[in-house]
């Protein structure tokens, strides 16, 4: 694959950023309630009206964004939470970025690439816990190129365990040319996510010395050649702790505007993950730009109100306390009972030798879905857009008139029914029929209830992978 970024330019105004931050210091409680009123009608926010959220940092205008955010999920994604997890296929990478426990010089890692059998190992182990959503996640070495990503896809598609399968598989891998997205679309992947890591290019360019990865403008626009290639689901993020957040927060909305106005949708998810510790990698211990957790909540209730429709993925790299606070603020997806070791769900010895950095919240999968019961959510296995083709644009057509609750509410309910028949535990099952009577109530009489109502006998009878 050749990499080639001739004729390219940066979308990402960084100047416009800084003076853009600047500009909007100290804003008037009216003008933060203006723009909190504007997403809450859906609309998505503009960068000079995400700024002013950003520099809304009095403890009282703050509160009000957590609440705008707050009421914005509800309106948009109900009480559902869509469950997933990591399964790394290999650690091998010739990229030596300076915060990554992959990077090419560690010499601390164990290095891994999992064989095909070794793969359908992890599979069945990871759905015989429930799961039906991965992402794989793949180091970037010649080893990991499009058709490797296309044959290991096709591999989980081919793993059935009891009444168990992988129904999705996202992609987290290297970006790829036109041809080699268009190979790896054909396997029927999920989302495609690209983390830029950090937006900032002299920051960019001191953090990634050598390697592919070294190549800004080719990661950048990575998501292009993407949705040039067809897949039009698509997941951008960045690294909390390289530079400001305030600037890779900004940055993250003139991506998505830059994909929304080029391709007429915008990125279906974005992540912010912050930096944690690492073997071997000191510069995990002490990121350049950390992020407390009081920012770290800010951003993501701003995220929340800036880009609507757009999914927020929250991981296992934070805290079970702060994965409990900040969930509420607009979060859409989370991991669970998730390991980061290639080769750690069938074998976990030493795993973290083989990890690209520490998680915080080790809780299980039917732990986390208890909790979340308890908490008033609906835990989610749900891949009915994905597969019915509702990505992208299409997406778009059912989101933005908001109705994604009418086919994503009932599809939870069935995958979450299908996980308390087939793995829950007594005590997770327990509340989580709590949730669903819930969920039941507040639906209106009508058709689709009557619809939904039939269908849940049926997986109680044993059907399974019923979906709106």
């Amino acid at each position: 694959m050749k990499i080639n970024t001739e004729g390219l330019t940066s979308f990402i105004p960084e100047n416009e950023i800084f003076r853009t931050l600047e500009s909007t210091k100290n804003p008037s409680v009216e003008r933060v309630r203006e723009i909190i009123a504007k997403s809450l009608d859906k609309k998505r926010l503009d960068p000079e009206e995400m700024a002013v959220l950003i520099n809304a940092d009095d403890p009282a205008l703050a509160e009000e964004i957590f609440e705008g955010a707050r009421e914005l999920k509800k309106r948009i994604y109900g009480n559902r939470i869509v469950l997933f997890a990591p399964l790394y296929v290999g650690n091998e990478c010739i990229n030596n970025c300076s915060y990554c426990g992959f990077r090419s010089s560690n010499k601390k890692v164990a290095r891994k690439s999992l064989t095909l059998p070794e793969l359908d190992r992890e599979i069945e182990e990871l759905v015989n816990r429930g799961h039906k959503r991965l992402i794989l996640v793949y180091g970037e070495h010649p080893k990991y190129d499009a058709q490797f990503i296309h044959d290991t896809v096709k591999e989980v598609y081919s793993q059935k365990h009891g009444n168990g399968e992988i129904r999705r598989v996202n992609i987290n891998a290297a970006p790829l040319d036109v041809e080699g997205y268009k190979l790896v679309k054909s396997a029927g992947i999920g989302t495609y996510q690209i983390f830029q890591e950090t937006y900032h290019q002299a920051t960019y360019k001191a953090m990634h010395p050598s390697g592919p990865k070294s190549n800004y403008l080719w990661r950048l626009f990575g998501m292009d050649r993407a949705q040039e290639g067809g897949i039009d689901d698509l997941g951008i993020g960045a690294l909390m702790g390289l530079f400001d957040w305030r600037f890779e927060t900004m940055a993250l909305l003139y991506h998505t505007i830059h994909l929304e106005e080029k391709f007429n949708v915008g990125p279906h998810t974005i992540s912010f993950p912050r930096i944690e510790p690492a073997i071997g990698t000191a510069l995990c211990d002490h990121p350049p730009a950390g992020v407390s957790d009081y920012d770290f909540k800010r951003l993501i209730a701003i995220l929340r109100l800036s880009v609507p429709y757009t999914g927020l993925i929250l991981t296992c790299r934070e805290s079970t306390a702060i994965r409990n606070e900040v969930i509420q603020f607009g979060v859409s997806q989370i991991d669970a009972g998730s390991d980061i070791g290639v080769g750690a769900y069938s074998q976990s010895r030493e795993s973290y030798k083989k990890s690209q950095f520490v998680l915080n919240d080790g809780r299980s999968l039917d732990q986390v879905i208890r909790e979340l019961c308890e908490a008033g959510f609906l835990p989610s296995f749900c891949t009915g857009c994905y597969r019915l083709g509702r990505t992208g644009e299409h997406f778009m057509e059912f989101a933005i008139p908001g109705f994604v609750k009418r086919f994503c509410t009932p599809n939870a309910v069935l995958t979450f029914l299908e996980y308390m028949e087939d793995y829950g535990s007594p005590e997770t099952n327990k509340a989580g029929l709590r949730q669903i009577a819930r969920e039941l109530e507040r639906m209106p009489v009508g058709d689709q209830k009557t619809q939904l109502l039939d269908r849940i006998e049926q997986v109680k009878a044993g059907d399974r992978d019923l979906y709106f």
